[in-house]
């Protein structure tokens, strides 16, 4: 295992006291120079920046990654310490691993739905005398994971506490429990039509339509001229969906973008696909070629347990570059986020479309 290396954030962040790694990475590499891991077929999830996946390079470790900045961290992390990681490395939860992998190991996600779905996902590919060694910090537990993990296998082992995280060490797998992991509910639109929504897990606001969008929907109307439309951070579709229903000619065409892949997959079993275009990327460099009429957006500002809102200002940035003379960038967010003083640095007008006591509605234009 390579020692000594260098690991760094993407996208990078001002705030210094958030690190590429924690010490359940730590754990996890410790727990490893205890085994014999020579010639191993390795599975990684949940490896946000590519701790993991650098640390082990010379394994060759198939590397499961559900956002696009898994990957671009991955790959960036891999050129600074010289490191070669190649493309048929990396899969998505939605791709077959090679059989037979020997060990999984995973940062545990916060929410304990996907936490499930990795390890079902890592179990339809684990030997039969596989093991898996699942991360998280202490304040993080729940006996929910415990129960999840017992679902999947025999033995589930915990660790003691070490630097404020613990590992699962999990043998002896059980046959594969009979689960669907698509979840539906049930949403009015513009008080007229109840849709049935469809989602993956780990995409934002599981199993309802979350307030700040509710708020955005119920006060936005599409303009006749919009009819190139870009939904940022598109989670499950649920904005684009409900511009559809504002558009029964289908006269627009409509571009869905996201970093995570679940949130791509969980969009397109919503929206018409046959006016829906779907962008699984964290950045919009692919839309510069496109005239956009209208973007849209309920910015993320949640990964995982943090709490950042540099990498929606980014998207602000990215949004006014691709955005035709005229057009506009409607956007919701919590009062507390402050976001305008951020959008006017891109935009030569910031106004207020409405607010309540928790949310605001901005139109920006280009």
């Amino acid at each position: 295992m390579s020692t000594n290396l260098t690991i760094h954030r993407y996208p990078e962040t001002s705030n210094k006291s958030l690190r590429a790694w924690n010490a359940g990475d730590e754990y996890i590499l410790e727990q490893l120079d205890g085994m014999d891991v020579a010639g191993k077929s390795i599975a990684i999830y949940n490896d946000r920046f590519g701790y993991l996946s650098c640390h082990l390079a010379e394994l060759k470790p198939h590397a499961v990654i559900h956002r696009k900045s898994q990957e671009k961290s991955i790959l960036m992390n891999s050129r600074l310490n010289i490191i070669t990681v190649e493309a048929e490395q990396f899969y998505t939860p939605f791709s077959s691993l090679p059989k037979s992998v020997d060990i999984g190991l995973m940062q545990i996600p916060k929410s304990v739905d996907l936490f499930r779905f990795f390890l079902h996902k890592l179990s339809e590919s684990l030997s039969d005398d596989g093991i898996a060694i699942c991360a998280f910090m202490t304040k993080y537990f729940t006996p929910a994971l415990l129960e999840i993990a017992g679902d999947y296998f025999e033995e589930v082992d915990q660790s003691l506490a070490q630097k404020k995280s613990r590992i699962l060490v999990l043998s002896k797998k059980k046959p594969l429990p009979d689960v669907s992991f698509i979840e539906t509910f049930s949403h009015l639109f513009n008080g007229k039509h109840t849709e049935t929504l469809s989602q993956y897990p780990g995409v934002f606001s599981y199993g309802q339509v979350d307030y700040a969008t509710r708020f955005l929907l119920d006060n936005f109307s599409l303009s006749e001229t919009e009819k190139a439309v870009l939904d940022v951070g598109s989670g499950n579709g649920v904005i684009s969906k409900a511009l559809q229903l504002q558009d029964p000619n289908k006269e627009r065409q409509f571009h869905l973008m996201d970093d995570s892949i679940l949130a791509i997959e969980s969009s397109k079993l919503n929206v018409d696909k046959n006016i829906s275009t779907f962008h699984w990327t964290d950045t919009l460099d692919e839309m510069e070629d496109q005239s956009i009429d209208l973007a849209i957006s309920n910015p993320p500002f949640h990964f995982g347990h943090e709490t950042n809102i540099e990498i929606s200002v980014d998207l602000f940035r990215e949004v006014a570059g691709v955005l035709t003379p005229g057009s506009r960038f409607v956007c919701v967010a919590n009062q507390h986020l402050g976001y305008k003083p951020f959008l006017k640095k891109f935009f030569r007008s910031v106004q207020v479309l409405t607010q309540n006591k928790k949310f605001v509605v901005y139109e920006s234009r280009k």
